[in-house]
Formats: C-alpha cells, sequence, structure tokens
C-alpha cells in the first residue's frame, strides 16, 4: 500500500508551484465554480477577518481581496476593534513557500493591498486563539497530515460562534478531469493501491467524512452538500494533456517511468479519452466536490 511522509507531500508540491504559478488562469478558471461555492457558504460579511488555509498559489484568497477593494471604505480613519487592529483582515497562508511567494506576487500585480501572507502549517498556526470570523480551505484539507489536529486547530483560531467552510474532491468516478488520466496511465505504470486515510486528493470523497472529523474536532452546526459544477477552462483539446501532466506532481513521476515511445500512446490515449469533453472548443469536465461547513462554539 503507498503511503507518503509528511515532508514528502511537502517537497512535492513545493515542486509543483511553479506549474501552478505558470497555468494560473486555466486553473483559476477550472476552480472558480468551487470559490463561488465555498464564499456562498461562508457567508463573509463586511468587516470580518478571514483566515484562507493552504491558499496555494492565492485562492479563494485573491478573490475575497478584489471583493474587499470593491467594499472599500472611504478615505478616512481606519475603523478598528477594541485592540487598535483593523476590523478587516484577510490572511492568505500555505505550508509551501513557493506558494505562498506566487500568491504575494500575484496580489502585487493586481493591486490588491488588503491581504497578508504566511508560510505556515495548517496544524500549527501562528495566530492567537479567536482570532478569525471565518476560516476556510479550498482542496488543501486534503492534504493535511493530521486532519483531527488541523482542524482542531483551524477551530482554535475561530473566533466563538465563527464559522469554517472547506471544500474536498468528492471520488475520482464522478471527476473524470482525474479518472481518465489515471486509467490509461494504469496501463502503463504500475501503482500500488493508496492508503485510503493518507494525505491524497480523493481522502475525504465520501459524503460524512470530513463532517464526522470536524464534530470530533468540536464544531457545532455542522453542514454538508454536495456542489456538482463544470470545470471549465479555454485551452483546446491538445493541450489538455500537456496542463494536466505538470499540475499533478504524481502524474509527472510517472511520466519519467516511461519511455518516448510509451509517452507518445499515453497523451494519445489520454487525448482521445477526453476528446468528449471538448465538444464546444474548450475544457468542459463535469465535477463535483463536497462543501462541508461549521461553527465554532460561542462562549
Amino acid at each position: 500500500m503507498s503511503t507518503k511522509r509528511p515532508e514528502d507531500v511537502l517537497t512535492a508540491w513545493a515542486e509543483s508551484a511553479l506549474y501552478w504559478e505558470k497555468h494560473r488562469a486555466v486553473i483559476r478558471a477550472m476552480f472558480a465554480p468551487i470559490t463561488d461555492a465555498l464564499l456562498h457558504d461562508a457567508g463573509i460579511r463586511s468587516g470580518e477577518s478571514v483566515l484562507d488555509v493552504a491558499g496555494g498559489t492565492g485562492e479563494p484568497s485573491l478573490t475575497i481581496a478584489a471583493g474587499f477593494r470593491a467594499q472599500a471604505p472611504p478615505p478616512g480613519p481606519v475603523e478598528t476593534d477594541g485592540g487598535g487592529a483593523p476590523r478587516r483582515r484577510l490572511v492568505c497562508t500555505d505550508a509551501v513557500f513557493a506558494m505562498v511567494s506566487a500568491a504575494r506576487q500575484e496580489a502585487v500585480r493586481l493591486s490588491l493591498t488588503d491581504i497578508e501572507f504566511c508560510a505556515c502549517l495548517g496544524d500549527a498556526l501562528p495566530f492567537p486563539a479567536n482570532s478569525f470570523d471565518v476560516v476556510l480551505s479550498r482542496l488543501g484539507t486534503m492534504f493535511f497530515p493530521d486532519t483531527l489536529a488541523a482542524l482542531t486547530e483551524l477551530l482554535r483560531a475561530t473566533k466563538p460562534g465563527g464559522r469554517l467552510a472547506l471544500a474536498v474532491w468528492r471520488s475520482s468516478e464522478v471527476n473524470p478531469f482525474f479518472r481518465i488520466v489515471t486509467d490509461v496511465m494504469s496501463h502503463y505504470v504500475e501503482s500500488p493501491p493508496e492508503d485510503p486515510q493518507a494525505p491524497g486528493a480523493f481522502r475525504f470523497a465520501e459524503a460524512g467524512v470530513l463532517a464526522g472529523l470536524l464534530r470530533r474536532a468540536g464544531a457545532i452546526q455542522v453542514t454538508e452538500r454536495i456542489v456538482p459544477f463544470k470545470i471549465e477552462a479555454p485551452i483546446p483539446l491538445d493541450r489538455f494533456w500537456y496542463v494536466r501532466s505538470e499540475l499533478s506532481d504524481t502524474l509527472r513521476e510517472k511520466v519519467k517511468k516511461l519511455s518516448a515511445e510509451q509517452l507518445r500512446s499515453v497523451e494519445g490515449e489520454v487525448t482521445e479519452a477526453a476528446r468528449q469533453f471538448f465538444k464546444s472548443g474548450k475544457m468542459a469536465f463535469p465535477g463535483e466536490v463536497i462543501v462541508v461547513g461549521a461553527r465554532k462554539i460561542a462562549n
């Protein structure tokens, strides 16, 4: 059974940072519906403080910051809380410094100033208890080494009565963006079965698992909903393999084991399998995620 040590997972994501930055526009388009669903469930209100955990190259933090800018207060003294800190606060975190650096650079490019960045682990947040009104994570919870410990830490950082919103993938069976490549590659590279408890994209694909862990961590009013959407991006069919193979560290490792002839065969088979999802001239895969929401018990 295949397992990855936490340090191996971080190393893989550090190597992926270059490609996620390279394909930033494509990734943002692909996962925009997940961002929308997450923010809908988070229900961020004006003046609230927000913590984005495992935000990668900046989403959904950059989208939230753009919304903050649209709601910017008029010039004048900044409203503060009882301790003198600005009431509105947005912090984007990730365990991989290269990801955080890419997110920061994009914020500068977009002139988004209402955002902070921090490289830190999800289970060791450098923030005082009861710091944030909203804590969220888009497609990051699956990769925490000890999920229960991380969820407990997320709740610690949440203010009493505050809200959490987490999005995770459903199974590969309902996400052909992943499945078709895995199916083709399995004919060329033997892969041992994955440990279902180990960090991985489909770790919480079964309904109720992540929600149950949140309850164990002490969250209340836990909700769960399945969100179907379209993974869309303006890339043509002949670019799909190129983009898809660069975004996945697991796939890049498998590609290294292929001969040049095998690689050509894999590319051809993946392209043919994906053809049905490019009928409009651009990528449009069906996809599903689970969005889990909760509250921290009020004092």
